[in-house]
Parts: structure tokens; C-alpha cells; sequence
């Protein structure tokens, strides 16, 4: 397999366990919790969402074989536009209208889905600086 694709390959990979990550946790927020409250846990549960992501992130940074800060923006990159394309099938199959899924993305009406997003594309680049400290300190005399 061509080295591009089979990084494409890892990045959709950890992609699916990040969604996984993130749909059992909104089941559990749905389960555990009434509906009266949904619209302050859905506000919650986008900082919940970045702790997953980051979370994952770290646990497969060395496996994604990222060897520069463009290669982690861009799997970023990647993880951002196929979230835009689960959230909307996702919320067109349950039946939910337009104006409700892109309400989660309007930031004046309380949607915190763009700091979500913006920090998912962020993260594999800080999670890959992150892990690179502790080699800087062991390479210092």
C-alpha cells in the first residue's frame, strides 16, 4: 500500500474510534440525563468531546506516524471534514431538520460545535508537540 494512503488509512482508523468515543458518550449523556438539561449538557459535552479526542490522539499519536506539524494538521483537517460528514447524516437520518443540526454550529445561539471542531483540527499537531518534549529533555545534557 503507498505510504499516503496507508497514513490516510490510520488517520481514518483512530477518526473511528474517536467517533466511537463520542456517539457512547452522547448515548450515555441521553440515557443518564432529561431532556430539560440536554441543551447545558450538549454546551458540557464539546469540552467532554475535546478531552476524548485528545485522549485517543495521544493513545495513537506513535501509531499514525506523523512526522511533521503539516501532516498533523492535515489528518486535523481530515478528522474535521469527516465529522461534518458523520453530524449531518447522523442528524438527517434521526430525523432531525437543517436549521436544528446547523443550530449546534451557531456560536451566537449557544452551539459550541466550532470550538469542538477548530479543537479536533488542532490536535493532533498539539498532541504530537506535546509528546515531543519529553524527547527534547532527554536529548538535553
Amino acid at each position: 500500500m503507498p505510504a499516503p494512503l496507508a497514513a490516510l488509512l490510520r488517520a481514518l482508523l483512530v477518526w473511528l474510534l474517536i467517533m466511537l468515543g463520542e456517539s457512547l458518550h452522547g448515548m450515555l449523556r441521553r440515557l443518564l440525563f432529561d431532556a430539560d438539561v440536554q441543551f447545558a449538557l450538549r454546551q458540557l459535552s464539546v469540552g467532554v468531546g475535546v478531552l476524548i479526542v485528545f485522549a485517543v490522539t495521544w493513545l495513537c499519536l506513535p501509531w499514525l506516524r506523523l512526522r511533521s506539524s503539516r501532516g498533523a494538521l492535515a489528518v486535523g483537517a481530515v478528522w474535521v471534514a469527516l465529522t461534518l460528514g458523520f453530524e449531518a447524516a447522523l442528524g438527517r437520518l434521526t430525523g432531525l431538520a437543517w436549521s436544528q443540526i446547523l443550530a449546534e454550529y451557531d456560536l451566537a445561539r449557544g452551539g459550541l460545535m466550532p470550538l469542538g471542531l477548530l479543537a479536533m483540527g488542532l490536535t493532533p499537531w498539539l498532541v504530537q508537540r506535546l509528546q515531543a518534549v519529553p524527547r527534547q529533555l532527554r536529548k538535553t545534557p
